[in-house]
């Protein structure tokens, strides 16, 4: 009689458990019974998992070879095919990110960034250090995003800060704060899965050709964003520029 593959058998299990874990995070994330941030952990977790489950998969498909006579090739399957599955999925958002710097903080202006006022007095705020990390953050973001710029538009500063404010209004986010005669607005935005706010500033200055608009996106939680601000930075440049 056969006997059955102990790495088949736990590659099954690690196979399900990481998709079980992968598929409820954001469910329960959305439902409001989990915060973003410990949501992330478990979702994490759940990766971690699956990695566990594309190795001992891959030891279990060896190990129910037909000269090992060993019973359990499916289940070996299972756990390798959960594990590629959301292993491929995590790299495959990291090519498209292009591997992002543990970074979290993105602004068109390094040297001069716009600076967050009404955030301060927001409860989530309470005691972060909301300054921009200088150096240290500005030569990553150079290197890994190299086409963010100051924003320059034909129109007047004053049809430049309604276009912004429209803009805003497009794309989701929740206007926080805002004034005219400093040309400056600030928002939040919140990611669809894992419900992340990320604090929003825009300054809108005169410029030769008429207006210049710089944007600040900074991440509350986590360490590194996974490129999410400079993907906002980009997709306001090219809803304000159409």
């Amino acid at each position: 009689m056969e006997s059955s593959s102990r790495a088949a058998q736990l590659a099954a299990m690690l196979g399900l458990g990481a998709l079980a874990v992968c598929a409820l995070v954001p469910v329960v994330i959305q439902l409001g019974l989990a915060s973003p941030m410990g949501g992330f952990k478990a979702f994490m977790l759940g990766n971690l998992l699956a990695l566990a489950a594309l190795v001992t998969g891959m030891i279990g498909v060896w190990s129910t070879r037909v000269a090992a006579g060993r019973s359990g090739r499916g289940r070996a399957l299972i756990g390798l095919a959960a594990g590629l599955l959301i292993i491929g999925l995590a790299v495959s958002a990291n090519i498209s990110a292009g591997f992002p710097p543990r970074i979290n903080d993105i602004t068109t202006d390094t040297e001069d960034p716009p600076t967050f006022q009404a955030a301060r007095t927001l409860d989530a705020n309470r005691g972060r250090d909301l300054s921009y990390p200088g150096e240290s953050f500005a030569s990553l973001q150079r290197s890994a995003y190299p086409d963010l710029a100051p924003i320059e538009v034909s129109r007047s500063p004053a049809k430049a800060f309604d276009d912004v404010r429209r803009v805003a209004a497009e794309l989701g986010w929740e206007i926080t704060a805002e004034d005219t005669d400093a040309g400056t607005i600030e928002a939040t935005d919140t990611s669809r899965v894992f419900r992340f706010i990320d604090d929003i500033s825009i300054r809108i200055r005169p410029s030769p050709s008429g207006a210049r608009i710089d944007m600040r996106s900074k991440s509350r939680d986590g360490q590194g964003d996974i490129g999410a601000n400079a993907a906002r930075i980009r997709a306001f440049r090219k809803a304000i520029d159409d």
